[in-house]
């Protein structure tokens, strides 16, 4: 049994703080929950009233239920929730959910009433949900444990819904019911002192009317315990994800790669490395749903989708989008076009995306020609609702298709009884082909994720040492080569006459840099001096950096011209170790084109990385540049994320810029950052 039945199929339930005003939490509640099946019953020690329901006590109520009380309504002020919540527990009630506000999001002290609401909840063994959540719904058992009006009217549904807010929890549910889908389960979290999102997910993946997922994340406090349940999920039923913040800006930290594994990048990153479809908006995340819910690929790294369309503009527009978010719509073989010229117009195009042109009663056998190519895992459609000219449903049903996914247009009241019929035979159906795009998408995502392995087995044995002090750039270099990246030649110089001993001896031109653990962004002060060849210049350079206070210098043979890129590893507080890979110098600032995962990674996925950079033709000998190496990259960036995974006092390591030359790839600059427990 779940420590969440009591919750989510409670035998009874007692609302403390029912009241007689209709106006109040108590009675909004208590009406909400009139259609459940079991035992409500009512506590107010102020206006008791058996007859009515309503008692002096929870004990009181417990013993005239004919029901156990599992579930408890608060709705009382904060500041008497601890106690409200201890007389239920001791009355046998094993779970509360507390709608009301006040607590810590309010500050003052409602921090230490929630404090006080947790310790009660913990002693009385009692599940919470809340405080500060506008509930949830059960509406295949009738269970409306809500304040919000309407929300008895969603239907039960194969989609959960885990939402960070209550609003946002009534908000997707509301779209689910629009798009005629349903919710198996809405669950607004709310402040989750106690019940988190990681628990609602463990409890879903026994939950047999659940078929997918929908997550709404606002901030994540036990990272690990988040992936683990997602993962244990994402197993048997796909998950969906809309993390919110993308704007926000972590604090500098001393390496740019702290400030750019913002909290939402880190957070999506790790929710789609333990199996997550990740979306950008709530309209999104339902289109997602629709697919999911009803669809499910194969594990597969690249799944290839067929289109097929009776209208050339919409299907163009949903080609456009599926290459755009790196879906692969290869063309057919040579048999399958031959095979679709016997049953198409010849003006039509039918090498993938298929114009069937006004569908016909063909469209049946070009769906399953489509369907049959080798290179095909799923077909998507698009068509217009034309009843006269083709029975849409009753033909994907008879054809031999496979996976199908249907967008389709035109007056509500001729789509919505096709997408009802379609559903019925298995096969999700979206409106427009922005959705239909969002649909594919999320199932091609889906199947990619669960095609990637956990790293679980032993890592090769880490070879680097890293000293528990700052490291200055020469020192952090050495790092590097120990963990197998190339580095310029050098010398670390501690007086002029050691820098011109390294100019007689490196290969020129040089980088002449103040060497000092405490300088991390040398441009930034005048640090770095480049293009010396002579005596002349290295002691000009030198003057230079002895007037901003250098007493040690690095000097370095220059890498040969190429594309910079930046590559670091940070450990991040919630999730852990996250490696980062972005277009370097200033772009990565300004634009922020910059991909992350979680560590440890493996080399092949980590070297995939580059693929997320909007920039990444500038890796592809864009304009004659050199090819960057993504085998190569992936093996910098996993022994980077491996370095913090086996040196816990690492907080992080940064090579900006990491330069693709002709010859491979060269770390110009090193930067390792040690925990603030660490440094002296």
């Amino acid at each position: 049994m779940s420590r969440l039945d009591p919750l989510f199929a409670p035998r009874g339930i007692v609302v403390v703080g029912a009241s007689r005003d209709p106006g109040k939490l108590g009675a909004v509640m208590a009406r909400s929950l009139t259609r459940f099946p079991g035992t409500v019953v009512g506590v107010n020690a102020r206006d008791a009233d058996p007859a009515a329901g309503r008692y002096a006590g929870v004990a009181d109520a417990a013993a005239a239920s004919p029901d156990p009380l599992d579930l408890a309504v608060l709705c009382v002020p904060a500041a008497v929730s601890a106690q409200a919540l201890a007389d239920a527990g001791r009355a046998g009630v094993r779970a509360a959910l507390v709608c009301s506000g006040g607590y810590a999001e309010a500050g003052g002290r409602g921090t230490g009433y929630q404090q006080d609401l947790l310790a009660a909840a913990r002693d009385a063994g009692v599940a919470l949900l809340g405080p500060n959540t506008s509930g949830f719904l059960v509406p295949s058992r009738d269970l409306t444990a809500s304040f919000v009006p309407g929300a008895a009217a969603v239907p039960a549904g194969p989609v959960a819904v885990v939402a960070a807010s209550g609003g946002m929890n009534h908000a997707l549910a509301f779209l689910l019911a629009d798009a005629d889908l349903g919710a198996s389960l809405a669950v607004g979290l709310g402040n989750a002192v106690d019940v988190t999102a990681a628990e609602v997910l463990t409890h879903l993946a026994e939950d047999d009317a659940t078929r997918a997922v929908g997550l709404h994340v606002e901030s994540v406090t036990d990272g690990p315990a988040l992936v683990d349940a997602l993962r244990a999920l994402t197993v048997h039923k796909p998950v969906v994800a809309l993390v919110v913040g993308r704007n926000d800006v972590a604090e500098f930290a001393r390496s740019h790669t702290g400030a750019l594994a913002t909290s939402w990048r880190t957070t999506r990153a790790a929710l789609r490395a333990a199996g997550a479809v990740l979306v950008d908006d709530e309209r999104q995340l339902v289109d997602a749903l629709i697919a999911l819910s009803a669809v499910r690929l194969d594990p597969c790294p690249d799944p290839g989708v067929g289109v097929v369309t009776a209208q050339a503009g919409p299907g163009l527009l949903h080609v456009d989008g599926l290459r755009g978010r790196g879906v692969a719509v290869p063309p057919l073989a040579q048999a399958t076009r031959t095979a679709l010229a016997d049953l198409l117009p010849p003006l039509t195009y039918q090498a993938n995306p298929v114009d069937t042109g006004r569908p016909d009663p063909s469209f049946g056998r070009v769906l399953s020609t489509v369907a049959a190519d080798a290179g095909i895992d799923l077909v998507s459609v698009y068509a217009l609702s034309e009843p006269d000219a083709l029975d849409l449903p009753a033909t994907v049903e008879s054809a031999s298709a496979g996976p199908v996914v249907v967008g389709l247009g035109g007056p509500a009241d001729q789509v919505l009884p096709q997408r009802q019929a379609l559903r019925k035979h298995g096969v999700p159906a979206v409106d427009g082909p922005t959705a239909l795009t969002v649909a594919v998408t999320a199932l091609v995502d889906d199947a990619r994720a669960r095609s990637r392995r956990r790293i679980d087995g032993p890592r090769p044995p880490m070879r680097a040492t890293v000293p528990q002090r700052d490291l200055d750039e020469d020192e952090a270099k050495t790092v590097l080569e120990q963990l197998g990246i190339a580095t310029p030649p050098r010398r670390p110089c501690s007086d002029r006459a050691a820098a011109h001993r390294a100019l007689a001896e490196l290969p020129g031109p040089l980088a002449v840099k103040v060497l000092d653990a405490a300088v991390t962004h040398k441009s930034d002060v005048g640090g770095v001096h480049l293009g010396i060849r002579d005596a002349a210049g290295l002691d000009d350079a030198l003057e230079a950096l002895e007037a901003i206070g250098a007493t040690r210098f690095l000097v370095e043979a220059m890498a040969p011209a190429g594309v910079d890129l930046i590559v670091g590893a940070s450990r991040d507080p919630v999730f852990g170790p996250v490696v980062l890979v972005g277009l370097g110098g200033v772009v990565a600032e300004a634009l922020a084109d910059v991909a992350i995962t979680p560590a440890p990674v493996t080399a092949e996925d980590a070297g995939a990385l580059a693929d997320e950079l909007s920039g990444r033709a500038l890796l592809d000998g864009f304009r004659g540049g050199p090819v960057a190496d993504r085998a190569a990259l992936g093996r910098v960036l996993a022994a980077l994320g491996d370095l913090l995974v086996t040196h816990p006092h690492v907080d992080d390591v940064e090579i900006n810029p990491l330069r693709v030359t002709a010859d491979g790839l060269l770390a110009l600059d090193a930067v390792l950052t040690l925990g603030r427990e660490v440094r002296p």
